[in-house]
Parts: C-alpha cells; sequence; structure tokens
C-alpha cells in the first residue's frame, strides 16, 4: 500500500491530577465525562475509543488525569481521523505510563485497540500511516514492514500542488462498507477478488511513478485505482461521488478516488495545476467543498511542558 501523511491532524493534551479521577473532553463530538480509575471502565457507546485505550493501559501505577481531544479532520471523511486520534492517544498514554513503545509497536497498539478490544472492522495502514508519518510503501503480509520513500522536494511540491480534496458532502460509517467488502472477499467474488489484484499491482506503478516523477502518470494510475476499487464493492461509490467526479475529470482533472474505505468522505483528485483552478471553481458550483492541503513527513509527535 503506498500512503503519505497530510496537514491534517488530531491533537491530544494529558494532564496529570493528584486523585483517581479520569476527564475527557471530545472537542469534536462536544461531549465530556469521567470516570474512576478505582472502579471497572465500561465502554457503553459514549467516547469509547478513549475508553478503550485507558482500560488498555490499565488502572494501576498512576493517579488520574484530565484527557482533552480534537482533530482537524472530521470524523467519518476517510482521512483517517479514528485511527489517528487512536495513535495520539497511545502516544500520550505510553508516555504518561513511562511505557515504551517503538513506532511499530505504538501503531500495533493503536490497532489492537480498535479491531480487538473494540470490534471496530477496519485495516491497520491508517495506524501505521499516522505512526511513521511521511511517504511509506507498506507491505502486509504475516508481518507489516514500513518502507519509507525518498521523494524529492520538487516533486513533493509539484504533487502537493496537483491534488485538491473535495469532500462529498456524507460522512459514513467506513465499517458497513468495509463488512460487504470482506463478505465479498470471503465468498471469493469475481469481481471483488479480481480489484483487489490489480490494486496491488497499481500501488507498485504509482511508487515508481512517484518516486521518478512521472507525476501525470501517477495521477492517471490514481484514477484506474479508483475503476478497480469500485469493484470491491456496490457500496463503495454512490451517485454523488460518481456526479462529482465525473465534474472534475471534465473540467480537467487527471484520475482521482475516493479516500478511505469508500461511501461518502473525500475525493482525492489530481490535477495538472494550470487547469487546477478551473477543477476547483466546477466542483464548487456543483455544491461541493474544495480544500487544498501540504503533505506533512513527521508522525506521531509528543512533548512535554
Amino acid at each position: 500500500m503506498l500512503s503519505a501523511t497530510i496537514d491534517r491532524y488530531a491533537y491530544g493534551s494529558l494532564a496529570p491530577r493528584d486523585d483517581r479521577m479520569v476527564t475527557i473532553e471530545s472537542v469534536d463530538f462536544k461531549t465530556t465525562t469521567e470516570m474512576s480509575l478505582d472502579e471497572e471502565i465500561l465502554c457503553d457507546g459514549s467516547l469509547d475509543l478513549i475508553k478503550a485505550a485507558v482500560r488498555r493501559f490499565g488502572r494501576e501505577g498512576t493517579d488520574g488525569y484530565d484527557l482533552v481531544l480534537r482533530s482537524s479532520a472530521p470524523p467519518g471523511s476517510g482521512l483517517g481521523s479514528s485511527s489517528t486520534m487512536m495513535v495520539a492517544l497511545t502516544g500520550l498514554l505510553a508516555r504518561h505510563y513511562g511505557t515504551a513503545l517503538d513506532e511499530y509497536q505504538t501503531a500495533e497498539l493503536a490497532h489492537a485497540i480498535e479491531r480487538q478490544d473494540l470490534r471496530i472492522t477496519g485495516g491497520m495502514q491508517d495506524q501505521y500511516a499516522a505512526t511513521f508519518g511521511g511517504f511509506n510503501f507498506i507491505e502486509f503480509t504475516d508481518r507489516v514492514i514500513v518502507n519509507p520513500l525518498r521523494v524529492r522536494d520538487e516533486i513533493m511540491h509539484e504533487l502537493e500542488l496537483s491534488l485538491l480534496l473535495c469532500f462529498t458532502g456524507i460522512t459514513r460509517d467506513s465499517a458497513r462498507v468495509i463488512e460487504d467488502q470482506t463478505q465479498r472477499a470471503v465468498a471469493q467474488a469475481d469481481e471483488t477478488l479480481a480489484g483487489l489484484r490489480v490494486q496491488k499491482e497499481l500501488a507498485v506503478a504509482m511508487k515508481a511513478a512517484l518516486l521518478t516523477g512521472q507525476l501525470h502518470e501517477f495521477g492517471v494510475l490514481l484514477g484506474e485505482a479508483w475503476a478497480q476499487k469500485k469493484r470491491m464493492s456496490p457500496l463503495i461509490s454512490n451517485g454523488q461521488i460518481d456526479e462529482l467526479y465525473d465534474v472534475a475529470l471534465s473540467h480537467g482533472a487527471l484520475g482521482g478516488k475516493v479516500t478511505g474505505a469508500g461511501g461518502g468522505g473525500y475525493i482525492l483528485l489530481f490535477c495538472d495545476f494550470t487547469r487546477k483552478h478551473r477543477v476547483m471553481e466546477a466542483l464548487e458550483f456543483a455544491g461541493a467543498h474544495v480544500t487544498e492541503f501540504a503533505f506533512d513527513i513527521k508522525g506521531l509527535t509528543i512533548w512535554s511542558v
């Protein structure tokens, strides 16, 4: 899998207390809660992502603390906001509990809390991308191997100026889309398996195009990856997504794909810089929210004050 991190962040702060209470404020969900470390921590449907992380690190060997968490990427956007928040939270709690974790251990633990403790359906690419940061080619076999890519500055800047994010106006529960894909893969549906195979080949071709600066080819391959992704499940796209994608192509975009599992969120589009403004204007006229972004090569960053 080919991944890159952008300037959309999950933020968290942890302030130690001198009692056994843990308070949690989620700025994104405008929700607060508190719990005692002297009582069992129950996941009851409110801020379970955070509670599960606190429960995983345990109630022994610490006093309480105040957590404040927020994200610059909205939940359900397909930008990996939930997994990135879990990575940030894992890093915060590891620092507080004095648990030394390297990047692989951090990503693995964040993944385990989401997928095993909370049984949220999904992959593991978001946790590794957020933890390591930058451009990476990630291999998933019997273990995960993150291969950092040395993308030249001029290529990164040109790519940055050639890409844009178009919000479809739809936030969605990625688990439903992923569950449908998984069921089709287990049943060995021909279209699903074919789509998976071709996407693996395209990831290698896109890596080569990126490293050699063949960015127009990269944009075309991005569109081909979207065509193959749609073969995996009918839930990945819909009329609204298809309409916005067609508007972008008809005004100069070379290719693009929906971020994340699909079904909503953002469409990542590649455009020649000289035509990018026309694509943006057309999408905004169609009622979409369009934004640019910058790459960020840093992953999980923690500091104390």
